[in-house]
């Protein structure tokens, strides 16, 4: 039994007899977690053939977006100075979901947010448009239901115990995509990870919905930038000092595009003496709901009583749980570094474009590094755990070091990140070769015929330059 201390918690992995427990399924793919990275990676696989069953702990698709309600579709334009209008680098799956969502009514246009632009979404339309895409592409489809256990063969995955209110079973499969955000199947296996720098990760949050604002006259008084302008961080230190419980100076308001609405993300959720909540513990994730939904309260104060347009708002609904930024990172074959992201690096053997920010969220205040009319790639060594077999990740517990996953993790990333790691799982299901063997220009390479924006050289033939 393997213990890691996890504040007033551990992470035990306790051996299962599993030859007890019914097999509920036996398929090609399975995948853990219906965020954007679960959902993109089940629909590829399914769509190609492979027998694919996908879990999820909620009755619902859609993981931080929808459930933690962040809202938006961060990552797909570049940022700039200049003022220019915005311009999409991130397509692939990414537009496809989004296009989805557009034809449902369920995506803003793009909305100003600082140097970049990133579009609001409906969050009921977002899982309509999920369960849609899974269906369609024959994907099993399991919610209420949650990973317990790992089942493997020294150090090769061969399948997960799940839980639900049916009790225990078995679900075995060729391959795992672990799109849990938490890296759970990775966790529970025994594969290394971390948490943040040294222990320390972003501050989770506490996504809200305001309605019965009056837009027009908000938006006059505000800007057409969603982030807060001087006069209202002003206005938030000064109602501070006066005892109002407001964390965070910059705050950010989005159209939702439903009538007289705005989303708004103003929370930042820590412990007593400033002590960084890990939500993976049961008892820092209760500090940060409870703590959440007093923030929210005190925010739509100070809305009433300070920004134009807000005078008879109240809140319309909360996320079903706290938004959260970060978790536990696996320790990848390769890493995505913080100078890879600052210096807009390309790598060839990219899956995913970012031109998303350094957006960190840890300490006082949010802290922003802008990558101006460029964007990084992020190889495809960092969905590849250093050990085990038979298992990919994708989302935001992909390896990267602490600055780099506060730009990686966003939600046209993770989309991608799923769509590369269904089509790594589909290349090695027909060749046999294992996740750390294959090039990631191969994969690369089926992502641009499905439509992601990438750039490759011709993959190697070599065995070591396919490893390096």
């Amino acid at each position: 039994m393997t213990d890691i201390s996890v504040g007033h918690w551990s992470l035990t992995t306790p051996v299962i007899d599993t030859d007890r427990l019914p097999v509920i399924a036996d398929v090609d793919v399975l995948v853990v977690g219906a965020g954007a990275a679960g959902v993109a990676a089940a629909t590829v696989a399914g769509e190609a053939g492979a027998r694919v069953l996908i879990l999820e702990k909620y009755g619902f698709a859609g993981g931080a977006a929808v459930a933690g309600m962040s809202g938006t579709i961060c990552g797909m334009y570049l940022a700039s100075d200049s003022g220019a209008a915005p311009e999409q680098v991130v397509q692939g799956f990414t537009e496809r979901f989004a296009g989805e969502l557009r034809q449902r009514g369920g995506l803003t246009a793009p909305q100003k947010y600082g140097k970049t632009y990133t579009s609001a979404h409906d969050p009921l339309k977002w899982r309509e448009t999920a369960d849609a895409l899974l269906i369609r592409a024959g994907v099993e489809i399991l919610f209420h239901t949650d990973v317990v256990g790992v089942i493997k063969d020294a150090d090769v995955y061969q399948g997960v115990v799940v839980a639900s209110n049916a009790g225990l079973g078995v679900v075995r499969a060729a391959r795992i995509i672990d799109a849990s955000g938490d890296a759970a199947v990775v966790a529970r296996g025994g594969g290394s990870y971390r948490f943040g720098a040294n222990g320390r990760i972003q501050n989770p949050t506490m996504f809200f919905r305001l309605g019965n604002v009056d837009l027009p006259a908000f938006w006059d008084a505000w800007g057409d930038d969603t982030i807060s302008p001087p006069w209202v961080s002003d206005r938030i230190r000064e109602a501070r000092a006066a005892g109002m419980e407001l964390p965070r100076d910059k705050i950010w308001m989005f159209d939702t595009g439903r009538p007289d609405e705005l989303l708004v993300n103003a929370t930042r959720l820590i412990g007593d003496a400033g002590r960084v909540l890990n939500v993976i513990d049961p008892a820092d994730f209760t500090t940060a709901e409870v703590r959440g939904r007093e923030q929210v309260r005190a925010y739509e104060a100070f809305l009433r009583r300070n920004v134009p347009g807000c005078r008879d708002v109240f809140v319309v609904d909360t996320g079903v749980e706290v938004g959260i930024r970060q978790t536990r990172t696996v320790e990848g074959i390769a890493t995505l570094t913080n100078d890879d992201v600052v210096g807009a690096r390309k790598a060839a053997d990219g899956i995913c474009r970012s031109p998303w920010p350094i957006e960190l969220h840890d300490g006082e205040r949010p802290k922003l590094h802008w990558i101006l009319d460029d964007y990084y790639d992020v190889p495809y060594g960092t969905l590849v755990p250093m050990t085990g077999e038979n298992v990919i990740v994708a989302g935001r517990c992909l390896s990267a070091e602490h600055e780099a996953l506060a730009s990686a993790r966003v939600t046209a990333q993770c989309f991608e990140y799923g769509h590369a790691a269904a089509q790594a799982t589909l290349l090695s299901l027909s060749t046999g070769r294992a996740y750390r063997d294959l090039d990631g220009r191969e994969v690369a390479t089926r992502m641009i015929a499905e439509g992601s924006a990438l750039s490759v050289d011709a993959p190697a033939t070599d065995k070591e330059e396919v490893r390096r």
